[in-house]
């Protein structure tokens, strides 16, 4: 059994170890929009009952309009890593796979465990024939590397030729639109393309993503998914939210990614990427600094295979920032 890895957002674990309750942390550790859009209205219905098809065709719709998916329509999945589990079915046996790394963890490790060769590999111009699935998260967590569209069309084309799969994560694509393949999605029968719903929307918790693929491919992802996969609170929510107006959160997401440069500036860090949800810093004492910060009841994340980095998100507000701002200069003199 492959050991798990340690993701962002693990308060309970850092306040057994420094003290606290876990609700008095600040939580800088994940990449999730701080404060959590209002929620709709749902009617009884959508939890007293299995979710209905019109729930999910609802829901489906008002993903195609808000991706832009043209005649595709996206299928909704119980969040994006539900579907990643799945991903060795659609890779023959035998082939290898490549992931434009360093980021997510795992997709690696899934490979990994299915007994599939993975490439980690810093470049497209990378693969080989024998890759039967590459991976690029884009933009990417936690570097923020991006790949315009253009460039990704290409590697699909380049990948069909042998057989191949491209994988497009666009978790964080919701901040930064023009990035998209989705667009033109339909014009590449191998091309996947996972949609976070939790990140953007503050609302992880509901665990919902969408999928974006040919119908063949988003047809065995559903028959493996089974029936009733996501609930019907959280088709009625995505449809109403993916309906309304999302420029407001886009811009208050943007002023709090303002807010944290500043104070990663002014505490003299190093900023070397990250996307409009959270920052990368890279420091020579990455490790101490994490503790440090810790035991002032703020987490950040820190990454086993890159020790001088930390990954840092948004406070929900101004006085967040001077909360951050207070233990950074603390650890400074620590």
């Amino acid at each position: 059994m492959s050991r798990p890895i340690v993701h962002g957002g693990g308060v309970t674990e850092a306040a057994a170890l420094f003290g606290g309750h876990p609700a008095d942390w600040l939580d800088l550790s994940t990449g999730i929009n701080p404060n959590p859009v209002a929620l709709p209205d749902i009617p009884t219905s959508a939890w007293h009952r299995l979710p209905d098809r019109h729930l999910v065709d609802a829901a489906r719709q008002a993903a195609a309009r808000y991706y832009r998916c043209g005649p595709g329509q996206p299928l909704p999945v119980p969040g994006t890593q539900s579907v990643i589990q799945l991903l060795p079915r659609l890779v023959a046996p035998g082939r290898r796979i490549a992931i434009l790394a360093p980021t997510y963890g795992e997709y690696a490790r899934v490979f990994s465990v299915a007994g599939y060769a993975v490439d980690e590999i810093s470049s497209p111009d990378q693969l080989t024939p024998d890759h039967g699935l590459a991976v690029v998260v884009n933009p990417n967590n936690p570097t923020g590397r991006a790949y315009p569209p253009s460039e990704l069309s290409a590697l699909a084309e380049r990948l069909e030729k042998n057989g191949g799969l491209l994988l497009v994560d666009e978790a964080f694509g919701d901040t930064q639109p023009g990035l998209s393949i989705v667009p033109v999605a339909v014009e590449h029968d191998n091309l996947i393309v996972f949609r976070s719903f939790g990140k953007f929307f503050g609302l992880a918790g509901l665990r919902l993503g969408f999928v974006i693929a040919a119908d063949t491919v988003l047809s065995r992802l559903a028959e493996w998914l089974g029936p009733w996969s996501v609930s019907g609170p959280a088709l009625v929510i995505s449809r109403a939210l993916m309906e309304g107006d999302t420029a407001p959160v886009r811009t208050a997401i943007l002023e709090r990614k303002a807010g944290l440069d500043a104070v990663l500036r002014k505490a003299g860090l190093d900023i070397v990427g990250g996307t409009p949800l959270f920052s990368l810093v890279d420091h020579p004492k990455a490790g101490r600094l994490h503790e440090q910060l810790c035991r002032a009841h703020v987490l950040t994340r820190k990454f086993s295979y890159a020790p001088t980095w930390l990954r840092i998100g948004l406070a929900p507000d101004a006085a967040g920032d001077t909360r951050l701002e207070d233990a950074l200069r603390l650890a400074d003199h620590a």
